[in-house]
């Protein structure tokens, strides 16, 4: 049975990953499960220098959900590839650096440098974090910067390019589709949905930021309509994440047309829970007498247009 992805040059060995910000760099994830058995892990988001991240409240549970404004946290590019690269590595694991510059020129570099890192065959360019001022959503939400930007970092790409995508947008079909016109690989879809919580009796915004994202479960049926709307727009792979906490979840983005997908915040609640559905996959597709994933993938498109 064939539950490979090809995502431009880059091939994963089946279609469950861990999406950018909810494993960090697979060391704590590693105490859990054996990183070598999933289809990629994507690391936090990727600046030049290190990055302290917000000030204040970072998170907090929501019903069905979590509210975050991390603020893309992370040790920068010379610790990564010096010290976070190797050990994802030598765990067997496939690994997607998040790239999240603060401007075109920092993405630009960013991407030049990791794509040609040995052990990195593709990268997700991250234009739809809500939590930082500069960089973020600032380049996912207006086209025009979009395209610009993407028109940069391809030419300086010389691995897989995947491009996550915002869902705070009136069309996110559309911005799949320029990432496709702009030679992406791949889109990811979708990052957290803008929300937020005031203080009751601070009467005030409980993130500094006023703002923060929010993912998992709460989001999903959310999620799904995107990818099934991107899809019908795009021929290039999308990677469906929102709120994936059981097979069935998964299930439904890959009908919905996900070629592949990502675990995000129920990592933190099951971290088992990513090799769990590999295996799951693995004995329903079986069970189907399936091929391989490709039979299912938007198999909710032909239904409906035989209806």
């Amino acid at each position: 049975m064939d539950c490979t992805v090809t995502i431009g040059g880059c091939r994963l060995k089946n279609p469950v990953t861990v999406a950018s910000g909810t494993a960090g760099y697979g060391e704590e994830l590693s105490r859990f499960v054996d990183l070598s058995e999933l289809g990629a892990i994507f690391t936090k988001g990727l600046s030049l220098a290190p990055r302290p991240g917000n000030r204040g409240n970072r998170v907090l549970e929501t019903p069905s959900g979590l509210l975050n404004s991390i603020g893309l946290e992370n040790v920068g590019l010379e610790r990564f590839i010096a010290e976070k690269l190797p050990f994802l590595l030598a765990k067997g694991a496939t690994v997607i650096p998040n790239v999240a510059g603060h401007s075109e020129d920092e993405n630009e570099e960013l991407c030049r440098v990791l794509s040609g890192t040995p052990g990195i065959d593709a990268l997700e360019l991250n234009v739809s974090c809500p939590n930082v001022r500069e960089g973020g959503m600032v380049f996912g939400t207006d086209m025009g910067r979009f395209t610009s930007l993407l028109d940069r970092v391809r030419k300086h790409t010389a691995c897989a390019l995947i491009v996550k995508l915002s869902p705070n947008v009136t069309d996110i079909a559309g911005f799949a589709l320029a990432a496709e016109r702009a030679g992406a690989d791949a889109v990811s879809a979708v990052n957290t949905f803008l929300g937020m919580k005031i203080d009751v009796k601070g009467q005030r915004p409980h993130f500094l930021n006023g703002v923060a994202g929010l993912s998992g479960p709460a989001i999903r049926p959310l999620a799904v309509r995107a990818v099934y709307q991107i899809y019908e727009r795009v021929s290039i792979p999308v990677i469906g994440m929102g709120g994936i906490s059981s097979l069935e979840d998964l299930l439904e983005f890959v009908m919905a047309g996900a070629s592949a997908v990502s675990v995000g915040t129920m990592n933190m609640v099951d971290p088992g829970l990513s090799v769990r559905l590999v295996r799951e996959l693995g004995e329903y597709l079986a069970g189907r007498g399936a091929s391989g994933l490709s039979d299912l993938v938007g198999a909710a498109h032909t239904q409906r247009s035989g209806q």
